[in-house]
């Protein structure tokens, strides 16, 4: 599989790493977030590159396909990303995913795998006020409004809860 072990030199004990940047459900390619699920114990990850979003169970060796393709193939329909960079969940279990490329925030209600396009607006990119450029990161406030690093807009943008 290509991961391996290696003794941490600061304060964390024995970490794991998944290396090789390939396909399949034993590989990730440029992985750009992560989301620890206290509840499953797994680590929900933003496969960049992989143009998905995989969970993978810590002490398991492959990995479940949440949203995307699984063979790096990127769109812009409800069930396709183009550059996942972040995903979070809100306490419902719905996902909220940073469509990079697709200049769009996804949000993937729990058990689904078709998303919904709730901030920005498919493949286009702009500056006004309804649309996103290269959005990077997100955040949910307790009320749920959603905050949107909209990276080469020079902002953050506050969407209302959905």
């Amino acid at each position: 599989m290509g991961s391996f072990y290696r003794r941490g030199t600061g304060r964390g004990g024995t970490k794991k790493s998944w290396s090789r940047r390939s396909l399949g459900p034993t590989q990730l390619w440029k992985p750009a977030g992560l989301y620890f699920d206290t509840l499953s114990n797994s680590l929900v990850i933003a496969n960049h590159n992989g143009k998905n979003i995989v969970r993978w169970i810590l002490g398991e060796t492959d990995w479940t396909l949440l949203a995307g393709n699984p063979n790096a193939i990127s769109g812009n329909n409800a069930t396709l990303l183009n550059n996942p960079q972040q995903t979070t969940f809100d306490p419902m279990g719905n996902m909220y995913v940073v469509d990079k490329s697709n200049h769009r925030i996804q949000l993937f209600m729990n058990g689904s795998i078709e998303g919904i396009t709730i901030a920005g607006v498919t493949s286009s990119s702009g500056s006004s006020s309804i649309l996103l450029k290269s959005p990077y990161r997100i955040l949910l406030d307790k009320q749920l409004n959603l905050y949107v690093a909209d990276t080469y807009n020079h902002r953050i943008q506050k969407f209302l809860r959905y």
